[in-house]
């Protein structure tokens, strides 16, 4: 029961960091750095406070995996912030969730995996609910854009999982920390390159959101949800998982007072709805999307980014 509540809280965190986001002046960049760094101390002083350790001598055979992934990570969540800015955090969410999509169709041909008629179809209803969301859109190009931007998060987080079914001896929280720090190292020289740090400029009020986002947000609940992995079957996660982008949606209507029209509600209840089908058929662990083999793994093993989130 511990871990179920560690999964539903952290996957609820998860889904209001837009509201938190929306009240941080800083370009998306910056942003993506400051919550890398911040999460990745957070995860450090985790480990070491624990004892778990950071799995050094696993790192050298997949560092350039490694690197990648957190290139990819960084990437993504540039790309994420910016849909927030454009369009609304239910339109940005529910885009974004097209991610395991994109992995179940990429998967075949990168990984021999064979693709099933159930597959198939949740990928094909998937589809039209994505054609629902961008078709009836209402803020016009602004809008349209951030769906766009959502999508392109979407195919950099799906590069994270695929990435992540390839590293094979650096799991769990210290594949995430490593990947932070190689989010880092890229992140680092694109700020600097497009306008530098805007930190000194911060009210009270972004520097709280900030830290809200990084230490809260990433790093603590990242630790809660790898914490609950250890005890949790892969279909249970799984479906647990598709708490953020619901509650995400209620952030975004019930709070920050954001329409929503009723195709666009029937269409990202299509992405989630046939993407928790196809995992749910499958019998696969995933984080957000992220499949790991559970019974290789009694330790945390599975990787979310998420997270947007």
């Amino acid at each position: 029961m511990k871990a179920k509540l560690e999964i539903i809280g952290a996957m609820a965190a998860f889904g209001t960091i837009g509201a938190f986001v929306r009240h941080i002046p800083l370009p998306s960049g910056e942003l993506a750095l400051y919550r890398a760094l911040i999460a990745a101390g957070a995860i450090f002083l985790w480990q070491l406070c624990t004892g778990r350790g950071l799995g050094i001598k696993d790192v050298k055979a997949e560092l350039h995996l490694l690197i990648l992934s957190g290139a990819a990570i960084g990437i993504n969540w540039i790309l994420f912030f910016e849909a927030y800015r454009y369009t609304t955090v239910a339109m940005a969410t529910l885009s974004y969730y097209f991610a395991p999509v994109i992995v179940t169709v990429a998967s075949p041909f990168l990984f021999k995996e064979k693709l099933t008629a159930r597959q198939m179809f949740c990928f094909v209803m998937s589809t039209l609910g994505l054609v629902l969301v961008i078709g009836v859109s209402r803020g016009g190009s602004r809008e349209l854009i951030g769906i766009l931007f959502g999508l392109g998060a979407a195919v950099f987080y799906a590069s994270v999982v695929l990435f992540n079914k390839s590293i094979r001896h650096v799991s769990g929280i210290n594949r995430t920390f490593y990947q932070f720090l190689a989010a880092i190292l890229v992140l680092t020289p694109y700020v600097c390159l497009t306008g530098g740090s805007h930190l000194s400029e911060m009210d009270v009020l972004g520097v709280a959101n900030l830290l809200v986002v990084g230490v809260f947000h990433t790093g603590i609940c990242y630790c809660m949800y790898f914490s609950s992995l250890r005890y949790l079957k892969g279909q249970e996660a799984s479906i647990l998982s598709y708490i953020d982008p619901l509650v995400a949606i209620l952030v975004s209507v019930a709070i920050l007072h954001e329409s929503i029209t009723v195709f666009q509600a029937v269409g990202g209840g299509m992405i989630l709805g046939f993407t928790v089908v196809n995992e749910a058929g499958e019998g696969t662990r995933t984080c957000m999307g992220d499949r790991v083999r559970e019974r290789r793994e009694r330790s945390p093993g599975c990787d979310r980014f998420r997270s947007g989130t």
